[in-house]
Order: structure tokens, then C-alpha cells, then sequence
């Protein structure tokens, strides 16, 4: 049987995104080793979502056309 790949613990990417909007850049460094460490597809996609649920662009800061 095949295993799913690990992905990374919820508290690490709610940690990410809190450490950002409180701008903790010591926290956020650590926080951003550890994503390294154990991140796959999934989570980053995750992790944009959760900093700015708006966004259904895959390419941050590019605007629409008007």
C-alpha cells in the first residue's frame, strides 16, 4: 500500500500566517526553515490561500487586466 506524502503540520503554516500579519521576522524565519523542511505542493497553496483568501491568481502581486 502506498503512503501519502507527509504534508506539513496545520500550526506551522497558521504560524507562518499569523507571524506576517503581526510582522515577528525572528518567528517567521523559523517558521519558513521548518515549511522548508517538510512543505510539499499542497501546503504552499495552502499557505497562499490562507494569507490572502481573495487571491485566485497563481502569481502573486500580478494584476488583472481591466
Amino acid at each position: 500500500m502506498q503512503q501519502p506524502a507527509p504534508t506539513v503540520d496545520g500550526s506551522v503554516l497558521s504560524g507562518i500566517v499569523e507571524a506576517v500579519r503581526d510582522g515577528d521576522d525572528r518567528v517567521l524565519r523559523r517558521l519558513l526553515a521548518r515549511l522548508a523542511e517538510q512543505a510539499t505542493a499542497a501546503d504552499l497553496y495552502a499557505l497562499r490561500d490562507a494569507l490572502d483568501p481573495s487571491s485566485d491568481d497563481p502569481v502573486p502581486g500580478r494584476t488583472r487586466p481591466q
